[in-house]
């Protein structure tokens, strides 16, 4: 028994102890692989923060790339602009004046009608009869009025020798005075059954369009009805009535005693003009309630661009700045200070300008003084500017309308590029302002 060779280890034991030695080892090598990832990862990202902010100090000492534009003299229109409302310059509603049987109808819907234009026809045989009685009535006292003046010369010539009594050509003569008024009396029957007659033709009393029609051939139509026969509308020329504050009545007024005010309609979505007209009144009144004033253009519609009812932009124009100073709105800067421009030097660098506006729209604003016409202001890209930064000019992406240019297409253009300027100077303003300082 003591001789026996000692027993080997537990067979279970020996695979344990190597497993544990290999899960150490894998939690080392995941330790120091983490360790290598956040090492390369911080390595890159601080060359990255300082290659960006090398980046930034290097973009600090380059240009400012931006547009400009010249101060220059032009006449600046001065328009008030309202919602307006297109209406007939007149409208009639066609009745028939006598009662009767609608036997013709001469007209289509939606046709253009003359004044005199035979529309429709009742049937005439009823009052043709009374015409005709009414003549025949007349030619019966006529008769009578002819017999009775003749006994009244043989009257006048026995009286005249005693050998009647005087009162009998008296009363001959009342009598031929009785005839004749009856005479007068029967000529305005006829007259007035002959306009009855007439009104069974009924005509159009304007030109204008007719609209769609009320009643059909073979239907008793009556004096009495209301609907009537058909509208007709006059649309060429028509009318555009509008609303302006009661603000802007004197100058209106001012300006209408010295000359026609001219009057533009235009299109809600485009701005585009549809017809050009003149302000032919200004109400008597002022509306209590909102504080306006209505007024009414007429305008030639030849090509029935505007239709009753429709709703359109107007501008009235009431007077026009000769020769002043203009720069795009895209230019004029706001800060503490008040208004302001950027002037671009002959050495490209920029300077801040204080100037006063006057007057400002969507696309040109009047600088009253602080610039001279030639002077190039930055339009847009003021992001990085401040006073004396250095600038690189650059043309604009869109190309003017040529001068010739039908003015809606320049007016477009013009809108267009100034919506651009906005977008691209609406986050700078701020900035602008605090350079103004």
């Amino acid at each position: 028994m003591h001789g026996d060779a000692p027993k080997p280890a537990d067979a279970k034991t020996a695979p344990a102890t190597g497993r544990r030695w290999g899960v150490y080892i894998a939690i080392l090598l995941m330790i120091a692989l983490a360790g290598a990832v956040y090492y390369a990862f911080s390595g890159s990202t601080g060359g990255d923060a300082q290659q960006r902010g090398r980046g930034r100090f290097a973009r600090g000492n380059a240009p400012v790339p931006v547009l400009a534009d010249i101060a220059k003299r032009a006449d600046v229109p001065v328009y008030i602009e309202a919602v307006g409302t297109a209406r007939a310059l007149n409208i009639v509603t066609v009745r028939p004046q006598v009662d009767g049987k609608l036997i013709a109808i001469n007209f289509k819907e939606g046709q253009d009608v003359k004044k005199g234009d035979v529309l429709a026809r009742i049937d005439p045989t009823t009052y043709q009869a009374q015409l005709d009685q009414a003549v025949a009535k007349k030619a019966q006292d006529e008769a009578q009025l002819s017999n009775a003046r003749r006994d009244l010369e043989r009257y006048e010539r026995l009286a005249a020798t005693n050998s009647i009594n005087q009162q009998q050509a008296d009363t001959q003569k009342a009598l031929v005075a009785q005839l004749g008024a009856q005479v007068q009396s029967d000529q305005a029957a006829i007259d007035n059954a002959r306009a009855i007659l007439g009104y069974t033709t009924i005509v159009a009393p304007i030109d204008g369009r007719t609209g769609i029609r009320a009643v059909d051939e073979g239907n008793i139509v009556r004096s009495s009805d209301t609907s009537g026969i058909v509208v007709i509308t006059q649309i060429r020329p028509i009318s555009v009535v509008f609303n302006i504050p009661q603000q802007n009545l004197d100058q209106v007024n001012s300006a209408f005693e010295k000359d026609a005010l001219p009057v533009d309609t235009m299109r809600s979505d485009t701005d585009a003009i549809i017809d050009h007209g003149a302000l032919t009144v200004v109400d008597n009144q002022v509306d209590q309630s909102t504080g306006t004033v209505r007024l009414k253009a007429e305008l030639p519609n030849r090509n029935l661009q505007l239709w009753p009812g429709q709703f359109v932009n107007v501008r009235l124009l009431v007077d026009t700045l000769k020769q002043v100073i203009v720069v795009p709105t895209g230019a004029v800067q706001r800060g503490p200070k008040g208004t302001f421009v950027y002037t671009v030097k002959d050495d490209n660098t920029v300077a801040v300008r204080n100037v006063t506006v006057t007057r400002q729209d969507e696309l040109q604003a009047v600088i009253g003084k602080g610039l001279e016409p030639g002077e190039k202001v930055v339009t847009t890209g003021f992001v990085n500017l401040t006073d004396g930064s250095k600038i690189s000019v650059s043309s604009p992406q869109g190309a003017a309308p040529a001068a010739g240019a039908p003015q809606s297409e320049r007016r477009n253009g013009e809108r267009s590029g100034a919506r651009g300027q906005r977008r691209n100077n609406a986050a700078p303003s701020s900035s602008g302002g605090g350079t103004a300082q």
